[in-house]
């Protein structure tokens, strides 16, 4: 690494080389591991219904552990988090609570009030804040007024139930420092924003993940009350992976032990063999002492905090999680208590305080820790920005790095099922993800939303790493080629999807993302990790196989794809056979993969700088995205292209089985993908590779229908500038003069998916006696495809955005500033391709910042973001905005992709 700036760019270079491992602990507990894919073992794959909400207190997960504001290590052997109690809950809040997606008006939904404030990637340093109802929480109100709302209506949020009103709840934060790469510092601060006194139980949690209930390993850790030092209650703990570690609790908490076992007698009317899991619920909440181990030993623990809170009264706990020995690591300046002697014990470091301070050696930690964080960022946030930018991009990468989350998934193992258990029903052995037998997942994977989206889906992972690599390069390259490891990857190449169905289609963006990646860690560290590049590419080049061989059945370079991550975008299921029988020859599809040609040619003529066997592949993608151009604007495969002329746009087309075609005139983003497919090949990079050079020439003169796609009209001091583009320079003013008019696409905050002209022009299909309509939706979807959780038809969504701007970008450093167009269309003023690009990124941005008016548009109506103390320097990311106004939808912790703002204000500023 050449370039490390700061302390916490020290620390990563310590993780990288494996000197130190900072990166053992972190926030990879999930937020849900109730109703996923890996915890159902239903006959039908009903996921939701399988392991409810109202289960995940009292049954044990097989494949993960969930919690609030907590960590675990990298394989969640040991897992910490948050419960409390308001005295009023019917329940113990130990897990955020949100619907299913069959209770949702708009599919599943989180109902709580959280923040990710701060995170190093090293995770030395990290703050949440949980806002935390005082009145009862209501989760009837909230499931029945859902399920009574149709699609028509907005959904029905914890905020409209107006359980935060005089400020009657209680802001809960919860930080974590570093001592050490094995010695954790807590801090949970808990302040009564209300008018009134208020009690408040905190039980701050710590559990070992189920591994021994399975009959494959019998090996059982604990934990255990423990001598401790002065002034603090201290827990043993024993795993056969970790050997002993301790959890001091500053103050004199009662200690609670009991089992992480499924309560068979609340849920399934059995006999509990042991103490079990929602021990602390009946605890706390029906006062049964009996329900906690007297002996003081389990494999959960919890330490109760009773508090009570006078209006405006914070109180502050204390703990720590350690590999040092309590009695020996004391501060030698405190009276000494048993033997100080620890062999095998992690020893103190300088600078680290004694396990019997939690004073002010404990605080300077923190605010160190903090310091360092501020130090790190301002070293990576772009120089000149309001203190409000920089609040959102902080904020933003913030939720990248809270979304790391363990996933564990051995799919042979879930459809057999376990020793210990019954057998699982036969219809899953032909059920959801059968044929992905070989998928083994175990690692720290960034999630799109923990709560929402607990599971990696592959497209989204990708535009993740572009945020994450300005500040973690490793970990971004890291999660590429996770992806492309053989116990990930199908052996036909396929990259899996999601766990809902791993044998979707997302777009092919992996080759995109990985030389991005590559690119943004040459500028921030001045190294070019070739290793990482020619590792990916090897990998890709199956995946690229893969696409040929299955999403081209004519053989004639126009693909199908699937729904590929657009969900309701079409008038048909895309994922689904066609109502109409046929095929669907897609505009997006076909792009993507123009697209994946160009980015494999640029990252294959990378490698030929150092080594000259890369220019025949590269030759071969140059040939291979020239024949997708041509079929796509010319021919398709029947003598019909993609492209519409009297519309100057591109559609799909639907071919039928009596050989009809017809364009299926929907003026979507689907039409605006192939701007995605472009570069440019500069004379500098072709003439050094002469064996390249021959063979384009060559192909060149030996095809005369195909050099209409390779443009030549700008030339540089080095000689001929090639443009490669599936659009030419006449069809991308024409489809820009679309994709930039406010009464089409362009909105004050980015560009819509759908063209707001179907508001007042619906496209219908009538097939089988039944209207197919697509209109425009700015908000949420009218509609239950994929749930009816997302929508395409609208709304702005981040990613696509992203590669707009991008291509507008590369189109501009061919063209230059002579290419201009109208911007916004028919307003009189004229913009080269970097400005246009430059605006539209300011309009994407100021989704999240306050206005002139004091207002942050992603808020929407929600006024307490704007008008309370407490709530207006909270910024929410979500899933995607509101094609008019801005405000957010959908999921509402999706800084997965959304997190590209921050890279969007490093690049073009607010």
């Amino acid at each position: 690494m050449a370039r490390i700036q700061t302390i916490e760019d020290s620390r990563l270079e310590e993780a990288r080389t494996r000197k130190k491992h900072w990166k053992r602990w972190g926030p990879y507990l999930s937020e849900r591991q109730w109703g996923t894919v890996r915890e159902d073992y239903s006959p039908g794959g009903t996921a939701w219904e399988y392991f409810p909400h109202d289960h995940a207190r009292s049954r044990a997960y097989r494949w993960g552990e969930d919690g609030i504001g907590g960590i675990s290590d990298r394989h969640q052997m040991i897992c910490f988090g948050l419960a409390m109690w308001n005295g009023h809950d019917p329940i113990l809040k130990e897990r955020l609570f949100g619907l299913t997606g069959n209770e949702g008006n708009h599919g599943e939904d989180v109902k709580e009030q959280y923040f990710y404030l701060d995170s190093t990637p090293t995770h030395t340093y990290m703050r949440m804040l949980y806002k935390y109802p005082q009145a009862e929480f209501p989760y009837a109100w909230l499931v029945e007024e859902n399920r009574r709302r149709g699609k028509d209506q907005p959904e029905f949020e914890l905020l409209d139930t107006g359980v935060f009103a005089e400020n009657r709840y209680f802001d809960v934060f919860v930080e974590y420092a570093k001592a050490d790469v094995e010695d954790i510092l807590i801090r949970i601060t808990a302040i009564n924003r209300g008018p009134q006194s208020a009690e408040l139980q905190l039980l701050p949690s710590l559990w070992f993940r189920n591994t021994w209930s399975w009959g494959k390993d019998p090996r059982r850790p604990s934990a255990r009350i423990a001598t401790s030092v002065p002034g603090s209650m201290c827990t043993e703990l024993d795993h056969w992976q970790y050997g002993k570690r301790w959890l001091l609790c500053a103050g004199h908490p009662e200690l609670l032990f009991t089992e992480n076992e499924t309560n068979f007698q609340r849920l399934f009317g059995g006999t509990n063999r042991s103490y079990v899991k929602d021990a602390f619920h009946a605890y706390v909440i029906r006062g049964d002492k009996a329900a906690v181990n007297p002996g003081q030993v389990g494999t959960k623990m919890a330490a109760l905090y009773r508090l009570a809170l006078g209006a405006g009264e914070s109180v502050t706990l204390k703990l720590r999680l350690t590999d040092m020995e309590p009695l020996a690591a004391m501060d030698s300046n405190s009276p000494m208590v048993g033997a100080m002697n620890a062999p095998g014990f992690g020893e103190r470091a300088e600078g680290v305080p004694g396990t019997n301070d939690f004073g002010a050696g404990f605080d300077a930690v923190f605010a160190k820790r903090q310091k360092e964080a501020a130090e790190f960022y301002n070293s990576r946030v772009a120089k000149g920005l309001s203190s409000d930018a920089n609040l959102v991009m902080r904020q933003a990468f913030a939720g990248m790095m809270w979304n790391k989350q363990f996933y564990h998934y051995d799919v042979r193992t879930w459809l057999d099922g376990d020793p210990a258990g019954p057998p699982p029903p036969k219809e899953r052995l032909q059920g959801r993800n059968h044929d992905w037998t070989h998928l083994y997942n175990d690692d720290v994977i960034s999630m799109p939303d923990n709560w929402e989206y607990p599971w990696y889906a592959a497209w989204d992972l990708a535009f993740h790493t572009i945020p994450i690599a300005l500040i973690d390069p490793d970990f971004a390259k890291e999660q590429l080629i996770l992806l492309l490891r053989e116990w990930y990857m199908h052996p036909n190449g396929q990259l899996p999807a999601y766990e809902w169905a791993f044998g979707d289609v997302n777009p092919p963006v992996h080759a995109w993302a990985a030389f991005r990646v590559y690119k943004i860690e040459r500028r921030l560290r001045g190294v070019a990790d070739r290793g990482f590049l020619e590792k990916v590419f090897h990998k890709l080049l199956l995946n690229f196989t893969w696409w040929v061989n299955r999403k081209d059945p004519e053989g004639m370079n126009i693909f199908e794809g699937g729904f590929l991550g657009l969900d309701n975008i079409g008038v048909f299921d895309r994922s689904a056979p066609l109502p109409t029988g046929g095929h669907l020859e897609q505009s997006d599809g076909t792009s993507w993969m123009g697209m994946f040609c160009l980015n494999m040619l640029a990252i294959a003529l990378e490698l030929a700088k150092e080594d000259p066997a890369y220019e025949d592949v590269a030759s071969k993608f140059f040939e291979h995205f020239v024949h997708i151009a041509h079929a796509m604007n010319d021919m398709g495969t029947g003598g019909r292209s993609l492209w519409d002329e009297a519309d100057g746009f591109y559609y799909d087309v639907l071919h039928l089985p009596n050989g009809g075609e017809h364009f299926l005139k929907i003026r979507s983003m689907v039409g605006l993908i192939p701007l995605f497919a472009v570069e440019t090949l500069e004379p500098e990079i072709v003439d050094r590779l002469p064996g390249f050079k021959r063979r384009m020439q060559w192909f060149i003169d030996n095809h005369p229908d195909m050099p209409e796609h390779i443009e030549t009209t700008q030339r540089s001091a080095r000689g001929v500038r090639r443009l490669l583009s599936l659009v030419s320079r006449q069809r991308l003013k024409r489809v820009l003069e679309r994709m930039l008019d406010e009464s089409e696409f362009l909105s004050e905050y980015g560009v819509r998916a759908l063209s707001r002209f179907h508001a007042d022009f619906p496209y219908e299909v009538e097939v089988n006696d039944h209207v197919s309509r697509v209109t425009y939706e700015p908000a949420e979807s009218g509609t239950g495809v994929f749930g009816g959780n997302s929508n395409w038809r609208g709304p702005i969504w981040f990613p696509v955005n992203f590669l707009l701007i991008e291509s507008l970008q590369k189109f501009h450093h061919y063209y230059g500033e002579d290419f201009k167009v109208e911007f916004p269309t028919r307003s009189g003023n004229e913009s080269d391709l970097w400005q246009v690009a430059g605006e539209i990124s300011r309009r994407l941005i100021r989704i999240f910042l306050r206005g002139k008016d004091g207002r942050r548009p992603v808020v929407g109506g929600a006024e307490i973001f704007n008008d309370n103390p407490h709530w207006k320097d909270l910024v929410v990311f979500y899933e995607y905005f509101h094609g008019d106004n801005g405000a957010g939808i959908g999921a509402s912790h999706q800084t997965g992709w959304t997190g590209l703002v921050a890279k969007l204000i490093e690049q073009s500023g607010e």
